[in-house]
């Protein structure tokens, strides 16, 4: 597959204010800075690190003793444990952290509302999801060997389903900058997707 830059009729585009980072309008004037702690996925991922459900819980409850606004619990159906700690977190009386499910958006080619990822984030059944998908052209096209047009819809179709099953949702925009440095258009095309899609907040690494 051929990749190049053109707009070639994609959806989005530039913002009014160029190539600037996208941000939700509602977060615009507030000043509040929010904390998203990721210790219970990627802190897991360690060589020689394994968490069990009843640890993971009591992490979760001192991050929240800690005043952390988010916390990741895992990646639900990757593994029993993840599943098992979903199932248990909503029983504790957690005072300010909102729990997160962390996954991927739908797959290429498969109605949101069949796609067994997404139904998996709805399962855990937490207040926030935290979705990622492809923001460089690289990876579109030779590892999800889709579309351009299809990648964009799968974040906005992805990001409005789970809206609409009353979750917040944090999109990740996943490889955000060096896909903005190979195509700054199409990168912030598949932002302005999650935004029409009603993303609450963008996450760019």
């Amino acid at each position: 597959m051929h990749r190049h830059c053109a707009d070639n009729g994609t959806q989005g585009g530039l913002s009014a204010r160029g190539k600037q980072p996208i941000i939700n309008q509602s977060m615009s004037s507030n000043k509040q800075v929010y904390v998203y702690d990721t210790t219970l996925r990627d802190g897991t991922q360690g060589e020689g690190v394994s968490f069990t459900v009843n640890s993971k819980l009591r992490v979760a409850e001192k991050l929240d003793q800690f005043g952390i606004d988010y916390i990741e619990g895992g990646w639900p159906g990757s593994n029993p444990r993840d599943m098992g700690f979903f199932e248990e977190v909503r029983k504790l009386k957690l005072k300010h952290a909102r729990i997160a499910a962390f996954g991927s958006t739908r797959r290429a080619g498969v109605p949101v509302s069949e796609d067994s990822q997404i139904r998996t984030l709805l399962d855990a059944e937490t207040p926030v999801v935290t979705v990622f998908g492809k923001s460089w052209l690289l990876h579109v096209l030779e590892i999800l060997r889709t579309t351009r047009e299809e990648n964009l819809t799968m974040i906005e179709d992805s990001v409005r389903h789970l809206v609409a099953q009353g979750r917040e949702v944090v999109y990740d925009a996943e490889h955000f900058f060096d896909g903005y440095s190979d195509c700054a258009e199409y990168a912030m095309a598949t932002l302005q997707a999650a935004c029409r899609g009603g993303a609450g907040t963008l996450a760019m690494f």
